[in-house]
């Protein structure tokens, strides 16, 4: 998996510690397909920039919840497939 970047035609906001994801079409919020980011998920999607590698997003995750790398990995990696499979990230370097 090559670096990642947040896909176009979303829009998110932090509330306490979750972050809310909107996808945006034509102007307008689909609000069927709001997703919820809990702690870890909100701490992995805003570190997603399009310039740091899956190693980055692995150490954030590990420092900020005092787990060890191959956990952390674990997490990331199942975390950055389901957000591939939802269409909120696709590969490739920040515009």
């Amino acid at each position: 998996m090559s670096m990642l970047r947040k896909a176009d035609g979303f829009v998110s906001r932090t509330i306490a510690d979750d972050v809310i994801i909107v996808p945006v079409r034509g102007g307008v919020g689909d609000l069927e397909s709001i997703f919820t980011l809990n702690a870890v998920g909100a701490t992995i999607w805003q570190a997603i920039d399009g310039r740091t590698p899956l190693e980055g997003l692995t150490a954030a995750v590990a420092r900020a919840y005092d787990v060890g790398d191959e956990e952390a990995a674990a997490d990331v990696r199942a975390f950055l497939d389901l957000l591939s499979a939802r269409g909120l990230v696709v590969e490739g370097s920040a515009p």
